[in-house]
């Protein structure tokens, strides 16, 4: 590994091969900023692929944006390249139509000649392996500020080709009040957790109010694409079984969060396509899989990709999970939203999805109205639990109306 200053790293970067050299960088909150903008200064043309990019993301000519999950930083981007996948399946691309040229890393610094990914493991691991196997160039930005992570993002600091020095603080998520929606959204759905289950648990406030609302169960397990701070609650309740290491591929919260990862020996970082690996998040008892949606329809498809047309995030790891969680002996797929989105003043139960489907086949529909519990039930049974017990007072009258068009009100007695 060489030591580089930001300037000789750029006119190392100038050196990547191709007319638009594809390169992948380290996402959501840990991305390495520093080596990014010397990227953006060194090549006149190349494709840029991350996850969930954020807000300092660079909006230039020379980046092509490559994604299958859109963050913020990227969901204005003329450039964008969304590519619509499963999470579980991203790790194949590197082998087939997306080769690594380089690979852009946020680490922490080196302990016993190693480094470890931080609070970002998700694709990186395999990223790394097919750009050595290409000999291509791996570059970190080591960063004292990273806490050392143990699992699949620790490797040999022999494995880096060059990096560059920094100390910066990680980026944080704001902390929010919880509103009452939030409240009763997040009390329903930490109803489906059993003593002895596992616990999928991702960003937002409705997580971290589930999460809260376990204090009394016993011997939880997690196996989550992600953790936010609803895992301290958990865990200063005594919820979580301590002979089961606690399973993640990436971490977005607040520095207290950062500091409770840094070097916890429970705390197990994986890749993702075994985190997001249906067959193995199934292989967990009673897996309870939560995730957030835009909309819902009556034939309980849910859209958690789209606004108003356009793209805002992907299928991240919804299908996997909700595939997973349904295999899991006890398990529950749920998935919660609001029932009125205040900014569009339109409900989120809707007749059927103008947009793509994100996922289907769940379990069980909460919002701050209900919970349609709607496994197993017919779709005429389905439609009414969802438009009687999930959707907004306001909404109730025209989706039963469109139900009955829609010929879902055949026998209105099996949603009892």
């Amino acid at each position: 590994m060489q030591i580089l200053s930001v300037e000789q790293l750029t006119t190392r970067l100038g050196t990547l091969p191709g007319p638009e050299p594809r390169v992948v960088v380290s996402g959501n909150l840990a991305t390495p900023t520093t080596l990014l903008h010397a990227l953006e200064r060194a090549v006149e043309r190349c494709r840029v692929f991350a996850l969930n990019a954020h807000s300092d993301w660079p909006h230039s000519p020379n980046f092509i944006s490559e994604t299958p999950f859109v963050g913020p930083g990227m969901r204005q981007d003329p450039l964008l390249d969304y590519l619509p996948m499963r999470l579980s399946l991203v790790p194949r691309l590197f082998d087939s139509s997306r080769p690594v040229d380089a690979v852009l890393l946020h680490t922490s610094t080196p302990r016993l000649r190693k480094v470890s990914l931080g609070i970002e493991v998700n694709i990186l691991p395999a990223a790394i392996e097919r750009v050595r196997a290409r000999g291509g160039l791996v570059i970190a930005q080591m960063n004292p500020q990273m806490p050392y992570t143990f699992g699949d993002g620790e490797f040999p600091t022999d494995w880096i080709d060059v990096a560059v020095e920094v100390d910066h603080p990680l980026t944080c998520t704001p902390v929010m009040e919880p509103n009452d929606v939030a409240l009763q959204i997040g009390e329903r759905v930490a109803g489906f957790a059993e003593n002895g289950g596992t616990v999928q648990l991702g960003i937002g406030q409705i997580p971290t109010i589930a999460a809260g609302q376990m204090a009394d169960r016993r011997h939880l397990g997690i196996w989550s694409e992600m953790l936010g701070d609803g895992i301290l609650d958990l865990e200063r309740s005594g919820c979580l079984d301590p002979d089961r290491l606690i399973q993640t591929s990436f971490l977005v919260g607040s520095a207290e969060l950062y500091e409770w990862a840094y070097a916890n020996p429970r705390l197990k970082m994986v890749r993702t396509e075994i985190i997001n690996d249906p067959a193995r998040i199934a292989a967990n008892p009673a897996m309870l899989s939560v995730n957030a949606a835009m909309q819902i329809d009556l034939f309980a498809q849910a859209n958690a990709s789209y606004v108003a047309g356009r793209i805002y995030s992907g299928f991240g790891g919804q299908p996997d999970f909700v595939s997973g969680a349904l295999h899991s002996q006890g398990g529950h797929a749920v998935v919660a939203l609001p029932s009125w989105h205040e900014k569009t003043d339109s409900s989120a139960v809707v007749p059927v999805l103008s947009n793509p489907v994100t996922s289907f086949q769940h379990s069980a529909i909460v919002s701050e109205q209900g919970c349609a519990e709607i496994f197993g039930r017919s779709h005429h049974a389905q439609a009414r639990l969802l438009a009687e017990r999930v959707a907004h007072p306001r909404a109730r009258p025209e989706l039963l109306e469109a139900a009955g068009r829609l010929g879902l009100l055949h026998f209105p007695d099996e949603s009892s």
